[in-house]
């Protein structure tokens, strides 16, 4: 979840969780998610964090208790009752990590419902399975390709393997009902997909409701926009989808042609360049165009540099490590959009990110 879990277990390591209040998680799923959380914070440089020690206490406490996923949901949740309106990316990856066993529709919904009801009303984005790539589990045996980033993953996975898809909509609808859900696909290029997509959510839908299972009738649809293809198309994506949500850290790389893990050509992964700005005023206007909302679920988000930039262009919704709400918060506050606005017009004229940085700190008091 973005925006959500460095605090997971930043949180849990100081708060005792008894063992009997939670049940129902096996040792492999603790693990899986203690494996996820201290990835991301290895990855994320998290400030003031011991990640070994970290480490060790995560495996000390897994060796006494197995139950404390629950728990650390329910922490999640208060965390976000406090700093955040909503989940904007809830990675569902983790369920599938580390076994030689699909998860079933039964553990998939079950983790779906608490986290919806431990929100509280609040939305939460659910992108569906996104393996591929540098992500890979067990129990689906992927294909070995030259550049795995652009090959099979995602929702290009989940066309090919349609009975692990339509399990995990399966779930997804059965838990709409206990909260705000949003359902985003990932890694869309064509409309073609994005139809295709839904033409088999709306299938489950239907044979749910046949069944005599309830299923929200407000329930949101969308995709990430992470690939340069959708963002030049996104005014017909947006008489289609409900709502955008940029991962920027994609479409950066993709836009630039430049493997962002690669130290080689890391000088290329320039979020602040005019030609991405362009790219995300044409997302976010577009959307608008059709009364829908836009979002951002990469790393930019949550950069100081770029909050004035995403105010300006009228990004709806921040979605963000929770280290990092409340500066974000202050910030956005601390200026106009009026003035925002003007700060745009010009940063979308400069000629190269230096331009736009440089333009952002002598504007804006950061």
């Amino acid at each position: 979840m973005e925006g959500s879990r460095d605090n997971f277990l930043l949180m849990c390591l100081g708060k005792r969780v008894e063992s009997d209040r939670v049940a129902g998680y096996s040792d492999r799923q603790v693990r899986v998610f203690v494996r996820i959380f201290v990835s991301i914070l290895q990855k994320r440089s998290v400030e003031h964090v011991d990640v070994q020690m970290m480490r060790a206490s995560l495996e000390v406490a897994l060796q006494k208790t197995c139950q404390h996923v629950r728990s650390f949901v329910r922490v999640l949740a208060e965390r976000f009752r406090r700093d955040g309106e909503g989940v904007g990316l809830f990675r569902t990856e983790f369920l599938y990590m580390e076994s030689a066993e699909l998860p079933t529709e039964e553990q998939q919904f079950e983790v779906y419902k608490e986290v919806l009801e431990g929100m509280e009303g609040k939305p939460v984005v659910v992108r569906t399975l996104d393996i591929g790539g540098d992500k890979e589990i067990e129990a689906i045996d992927l294909p070995k390709e030259m550049n795995p980033f652009l090959g099979v993953r995602a929702i290009r996975l989940c066309f090919q393997r349609e009975d692990i898809f339509r399990t995990q909509l399966r779930a997804l609808l059965r838990a709409s009902v206990y909260g705000d859900l949003r359902i985003m696909f990932p890694m869309i290029a064509t409309l073609q997909e994005f139809r295709k997509a839904k033409g088999i959510l709306m299938e489950e839908k239907e044979k749910l409701v046949a069944e005599g299972v309830k299923v929200s009738d407000t329930l949101q649809v969308g995709i990430m926009i992470e690939i340069p293809a959708a963002a030049v198309l996104a005014h017909k994506f947006a008489k289609e989808v409900d709502f955008f949500s940029v991962g920027t850290n994609d479409l950066v790389q993709y836009t630039f042609a430049a493997d962002r893990m690669s130290s080689g050509v890391s000088y290329l992964y320039q979020p602040f360049n005019p030609s991405i700005l362009n790219l995300l005023k044409h997302v976010i206007d577009s959307a608008h165009a059709e009364g829908k909302w836009a979002g951002m679920c990469g790393e930019m988000a949550g950069e100081a540099i770029a909050a004035p930039l995403l105010l300006g262009l009228g990004l709806d919704e921040f979605s963000m490590s929770a280290t990092s709400i409340l500066a974000q918060r202050k910030l956005i506050k601390s200026v106009s959009k009026a003035d925002m606005e003007t700060l745009v017009e010009k940063a979308l004229d400069c000629a190269t990110s230096e331009e736009v940085v440089e333009l952002v700190k002598s504007t804006v008091k950061m």
